[in-house]
């Protein structure tokens, strides 16, 4: 069997120079990879980023979930999402932004960005409306607030052993509304979700895979690999197997109203922080910018950053 992957078929057809997503694609597997490539080096959701996601995920739509290569069309089997950026899977919304529109008081652009992240999001929750394709996340870093909703929006969650991930948006008196109630929730059930959520906890991959987020731990630097394995041994029960995944969504469906609602509630909140809650967003962002600058590997420590307690469990 073949392990090309063909770059520019996809790219050419979906894609834009100078995207801050690449893309790639392996036709004997079936499996797109999408990459977080911010042209800043911050691995945020920045309205640059979401935008070329959102492109992107729409070109998928319309074809129906496949990918044409010199005018062969190959379906889209696995989608798997992972980051360029080392150390990092994705540390969530755009802090910064937020901060200059909360104190803006600019209620319209707030409610814009929150509705291009469910915009990205809720196609995802959905397979991309197809039913013979199963989303994956390879957590290779931290993914932290909309960065772990994004991997919660999958069928399967890949996370090295050293990821960190978790929501500590409690910790700016603020909370994930793109998703994360809904999403962890299905997987953990509201009393475990909340308590996630309102811990502002950052967990290892080892924790969160004990709880039942993360599906598949996987030794540091064989991300890729793990991901691989888990398509290859479920390929012959693939169909059964993506059957079950959409059940889930007449067992407990994620609706757009619902994550419409929930982020109206989000905005809301956002508008009501002090300025103390701002300084303690804004410090989280300057550890974000030092840790990208240093490349030095260590995990974000947010406790630390943000000058507060922060427990780990384990």
């Amino acid at each position: 069997m073949s392990n090309m992957r063909d770059v520019m078929g996809l790219c050419e057809r979906y894609g834009r120079e100078g995207s801050q997503y690449q893309t790639e694609f392996e036709p004997a597997t079936g499996t797109l990879w999408g990459y977080f490539n911010p042209k800043d080096g911050t691995p945020c959701y920045s309205l640059g980023l979401l935008h070329d996601i959102l492109e992107h995920d729409k070109q998928l739509v319309a074809n129906r979930c496949h990918v044409e290569i010199e005018g062969t069309a190959f379906p889209v089997h696995n989608y798997v999402t992972a980051s360029r950026i080392p150390d990092v899977f994705n540390v969530g919304g755009d802090l910064a932004l937020f901060v200059m529109l909360i104190k803006a008081r600019d209620r319209s652009a707030l409610a814009n960005y929150a509705k291009l992240c469910i915009d990205n999001i809720y196609p995802r929750t959905q397979a991309f409306f197809s039913p013979t394709l199963t989303k994956i996340a390879l957590v290779q870093g931290d993914a932290l607030g909309g960065g772990f909703e994004c991997a919660l929006a999958s069928d399967v969650i890949v996370a090295e052993e050293s990821s960190q991930m978790g929501m500590p948006e409690i910790l700016f008196n603020l909370f994930p509304g793109m998703g994360a109630c809904s999403l962890l929730a299905r997987r953990i059930g509201i009393r475990a979700a909340e308590e996630l959520i309102l811990s502002g906890k950052v967990l290892p991959a080892t924790e969160m895979h004990k709880l039942g987020i993360v599906d598949v731990l996987a030794t540091d630097g064989q991300g890729e690999t793990a991901v691989r394995n888990w398509i290859a041994k479920n390929a012959k029960r693939r169909n059964g197997m993506q059957a079950v995944f959409r059940a889930r969504q007449f067992i407990h469906p994620v609706t757009r109203e619902e994550l419409d609602g929930i982020v109206e509630l989000w905005v809301d909140a956002a508008l009501r922080l002090g300025e103390r809650d701002l300084r303690m967003m804004h410090r989280l962002v300057r550890a974000q910018m030092r840790r990208m600058e240093s490349r030095h590997g260590a995990p974000l420590e947010v406790a630390a950053a943000l000058h507060e307690p922060l427990a780990v469990a384990g």
